[in-house]
Order: C-alpha cells, then structure tokens, then sequence
C-alpha cells in the first residue's frame, strides 16, 4: 500500500462568508411564495368579482391625481386603513411597509418645497402616494393573477399586452427556480473559502439568459405548432353578488365625495 493511503485526512477547509448567497436565496424564495400563494388562493364565496376591483382601483388612482383636496385625500387613507383592518396580519405588514417607506421617500424629496412656504402641497402629495400604493398592493394581494388578466380582456385591455403580462408572471416563476437550484449548487459545492464568488454568479447570470432564450425559442415553436394566434378568450361564469352590489354602492359614494370636495 501507498504510504499516502495509510496516512490520516485532516483536511480543515477555511471558513467562508456565503451571506450573499443566502440573502440570494432568501429573496428569490419570498418572490417565487408571493406569487405561488396568490396564483392557488381561493376566493370566497361571496368575494368581490375581480372586474369590479380592477375597474374602481383605476378610477381611484384617477380620482386621487384629480383631486386637490385634503380632505378628499384623508378620507380615502381612512377608507383604505379599514379595508387593511380586514386582512391578515401578514398582509397587513407587508402592504404598510411598502407605502409608508415610499411615502417617507416622497415626503423627504418635497421636504425643501415645505421649507419654502408650500407644506400644504407636500402633505397631500405624500397622502396621495400612500393611497395610491396601497390601494394597488390591496387589489395584488386580495385577487390572483390569473383573474387580473381576465378582468383586462373585458375591458378591452390589447391582447398583446396581456400576453406579456401573463408571460411574464410565468417566467419569473420558472426562471426562479431554475436560479434557486443553481444556488443550491453553488453553496453546496462551494468548500473552502470561495475567493471568486462574483465570478460564480455571473456565470449564474449568463447561464439564466441563456436559459431563457431558449425557453423563449421552446414557446414560440409551442404556440406556433398549437395555431396560438395571439388573442386571449376568457370563459368565466360571471356571477353579481351582494358583495359586488355593497362594493359598487362603496365606490359610487367615493365619486359623490369626489365631486363634493375633489376640487376644493
């Protein structure tokens, strides 16, 4: 036998800092979890169409670029606070997070108008950013994908831009796990202190654009073969509930206190 068989392994790999490596992971797993669980959420029996919820989200956002009230403006953040009362606590934390960071951002940018004499513009425009983004991240997380895409086509939304709305969604789910996989790798058959780790993860980069033209390739030759001609065909059975009647009742009294103080 070889000496060098019979001697002992006491290899000690250095330690190694894989903090970006995991904060990768971390985040594209809360990406990949957020749509998951919104595209196989049910919605309850007698839950809001999604027709409805698009159509008054954009009428909102319309009626709160239009209105130069304060009032108008605080009674909406009101309105939207107690629709959050309703949701999870999960949710709840999520939607919040997102509009007062963007709001404190607004607020900061038009800090030097407030200083200039005009403090009444940078609050209401800091309310109407709140507002705005919550009443979006609400409709994200209260209707799936799938029914935000239909409620397009009834509204006579170009079906172009609901296929690359749709196809979008999609592949950032695939090519999401196809990069968690390809970190998996990377974390495991790192040993050692890594001193190239940039240089691993453009690799990771190129292989994913690589990858995706060829699924792009795939699809194409896919829908080709099918006769997908590029117009989308919604088949829902439309159904008008007492919770569509109480939301257009609610929305109707939004336009009412628009109209009586929106251009106050």
């Amino acid at each position: 036998m070889p000496e060098w068989l019979l001697t002992d392994e006491n290899y000690s790999p250095p330690n190694d800092r894989d903090t970006f490596v995991n904060k990768s992971i971390l985040s594209f797993l809360s990406i990949l979890a957020r749509i998951k669980t919104q595209d196989s959420s049910e919605t309850g029996k007698y839950g809001i169409s999604a027709i409805f919820k698009v159509a008054f989200t954009f009428m909102l956002i319309l009626l709160l670029s239009l209105s130069r009230s304060f009032v108008f403006v605080m009674i909406i953040n009101v309105y939207l606070i107690v629709i959050l009362s309703l949701m999870k606590a999960e949710d709840i934390v999520k939607i919040l997070k997102v509009s007062l960071v963007m709001s404190l951002f607004t607020f900061i940018l038009l800090l030097p108008a407030a200083f200039w004499g005009n403090s009444s513009s940078t609050i209401l425009i800091t309310g109407k950013v709140f507002a705005t983004i919550t009443v979006v991240n609400i409709l994200s997380r209260t209707t799936k994908w799938t029914s935000i895409t239909g409620a397009l086509k009834k509204f006579f939304v170009p079906d172009l831009f609901i296929l690359v709305l749709d196809i979008t969604i999609k592949y950032i789910v695939m090519l999401g796990d196809f990069a968690l996989s390809m970190l998996y790798a990377l974390k495991l058959r790192s040993v050692g202190k890594n001193k190239s780790k940039y240089t691993a993860l453009s690799g990771i980069g190129g292989t994913l654009f690589i990858k995706s033209k060829e699924m792009a390739e795939d699809m194409y030759i896919a829908m080709e073969c099918r006769g997908f001609t590029g117009e989308y065909h919604v088949y829902n059975n439309f159904k008008f509930t007492i919770a569509d009647f109480g939301y257009i009742m609610i929305n109707v009294g939004i336009i009412v206190l628009f109209v009586y103080f929106g251009r106050i």
